[in-house]
């Protein structure tokens, strides 16, 4: 992080984005490995840890958007799955647009970013333009990034008195230590079962794509020890998924779904996925002590 290189051919060589002309690269398959940010798009905002980054398209030689931006478009469409697996992307910033983030002179490598959000909208040229929302791994991330001032503790609001919340909510940095998944094991059994939840059958449809969680059976990590294998994990939706997480669904055997105490149907299959049945009794036992 922080790596200075002086052209796009440097940064290609050194295999932090690959092409030499566009800013993603990445498949709608595979996701986006990495984008530049030049300035390129008018409708681009850097905030240092936070970039609302405009997709690509419907641009001519001058940087005016002449035509509409469609999420088929390749890069897009790499971002949208990005978002959906949760996929970080390498972030590569360059001197172009004078932006305060921007390094002086050539490209900077600044780390990786999750996509957090997506949408679209009217462009200031008046097209409809993808914008995707991409925010640091770390807030102290990028080298010019001001820092955040910690906040006081909230004092304690009598229950009588109304909530308002705030228009500016504040942000604390902290530090938190997790079993890191592997996102090959979860997108292979998610990509089995075409995003359908095994439990409910729900397919959560959305703009480029569809979304579907992996869920562990027997979890990860101390004390559990569960096994990041693909019999270990299911394609479900969110809400089964905090179901299963929390003990108010359990598999038997035969793979009956036990939800509240009472069948609720037969776990879905695919011959490529074959359940780790060891997983199932001890995620099942775990909730029924």
């Amino acid at each position: 992080m922080g790596q200075g290189f002086s052209t796009r051919r440097q940064a290609h060589e050194a295999g932090v984005h690959r092409p030499l002309q566009a800013g993603i690269c990445g498949t709608k398959k595979a996701g986006a490995e990495s984008i530049v940010v030049s300035g390129g798009y008018k409708d681009d905002e850097d905030y240092g840890d936070v970039i609302v980054y405009t997709g690509h398209g419907g641009q001519d030689s001058s940087g005016n958007q002449v035509s509409d931006q469609s999420l088929d478009d390749s890069g897009n469409a790499a971002l949208v799955t990005s978002y959906l697996e949760g996929l970080p992307v390498r972030v590569l910033r360059g001197y172009q647009g004078g932006a305060p983030y921007a390094p002086a002179a050539g490209y900077r490598y600044d780390g990786l970013y999750r996509v957090t959000s997506y949408g679209s909208k009217l462009g200031i040229d008046g097209f409809l333009i993808w914008q995707f929302r991409l925010e640091a791994y770390d807030d102290a991330h990028t080298p010019q990034a001001a820092q955040q001032p910690e906040l006081p503790p909230t004092p304690a609001t009598p229950e009588s008195a109304a909530v308002t919340g705030s228009e500016s909510p504040g942000r604390i940095t902290s530090t938190v230590q997790r079993i890191v998944r592997s996102s090959a094991v979860k997108r292979q059994v998610k990509a089995w079962h075409g995003n359908r939840c095994q439990i409910c059958d729900l397919r959560i449809d959305v703009p480029g794509g569809s979304y579907s969680e992996g869920a562990h059976i027997r979890a990860l990590g101390s004390p559990h020890n569960g096994p990041d294998t693909s019999g270990n994990v299911l394609c479900l939706c969110p809400n089964c998924h905090v179901m299963l997480d929390a003990g108010a669904i359990v598999i038997e055997d035969n793979l009956t779904v036990i939800r509240g105490g009472e069948p609720a149907g037969t776990l879905r299959t695919d011959p490529r996925h074959t359940i780790d049945l060891e997983c199932v009794r001890h995620h099942r036992e775990r909730w029924r002590q």
